[in-house]
């Protein structure tokens, strides 16, 4: 617990310096970014005003979304590379491909809750938070991988919540949930945010951005 208060304590502080505190050497080589010089400050009272930047609607490339994604342009190169992870590991977890990609929102101009002076990376369109994935049934030639029951054979779903905590049957969600995180947090120069459901107010989703900083938070194994 001690440990976790210590890292929310240099999200703020990364926050508040405009600068990554828990980056790792890698990230001081990372490649430029075009909303990096975009300042987050903004009064702490009144409307929110958000930046005027080219906002883009998205469905998908390797995935398809199951609604809508409104994001920065830039910010799409990075979705198409998450999709092909996404893809990835479902084929290897589950013999197939995910039919669809469920998020919880990109864009929306507003504050972070707990920070009322700093603009959130979904004021800029530069996050999605994660939901999870739906399955269609296998096909009937394909086999499943080792280990996993025969009922996912049908069509069925995976959330971050309750499926990250799975036990028995949904084990196996929350065995892909974690390769998936793991697989997604190591890719070079791809999300630099990273806040998984450990994190306060983040039980239900994977929150994933591009910010000037580097934080990785909320994914240590669960312990309930």
């Amino acid at each position: 617990m001690a440990r976790s208060l210590l890292r929310r304590q240099l999200l703020s502080l990364a926050a508040v310096a405009g600068t990554s505190l828990l980056a790792s050497d890698g990230a001081a080589k990372r490649k430029a970014y075009g909303l990096d010089d975009v300042s987050r400050r903004i009064p702490e009272r009144g409307p929110v005003v958000c930046p005027e930047l080219p906002i883009v609607k998205y469905r998908g490339t390797h995935v398809p979304y199951a609604k809508l994604a409104r994001v920065y342009e830039g910010f799409v190169e990075r979705l198409v590379r998450f999709e092909a992870i996404v893809r990835r590991v479902a084929e290897a977890s589950y013999g197939r491909a995910p039919s669809r990609l469920v998020h919880m929102g990109t864009f929306n101009c507003r504050r972070i809750k707990t920070y009322p002076s700093w603009l959130s990376e979904h004021a800029l369109g530069n996050a999605i938070d994660f939901e999870g994935v739906d399955f269609p049934p296998l096909a009937r030639d394909a086999s499943l991988p080792e280990g996993v029951p025969e009922v996912f054979r049908a069509p069925f779903a995976v959330r971050v919540s309750p499926h990250w905590k799975g036990r028995g049957l949904t084990a196996v969600h929350a065995r892909f949930l974690r390769v998936l995180a793991t697989a997604v947090i190591a890719e070079e120069d791809l999300f630099r945010v990273h806040l998984g459901p450990h994190f306060p107010g983040h039980h239900n989703h994977f929150h994933l951005d591009c910010a000037p900083w580097s934080i990785v938070d909320g994914f240590e194994a669960d312990t309930v």
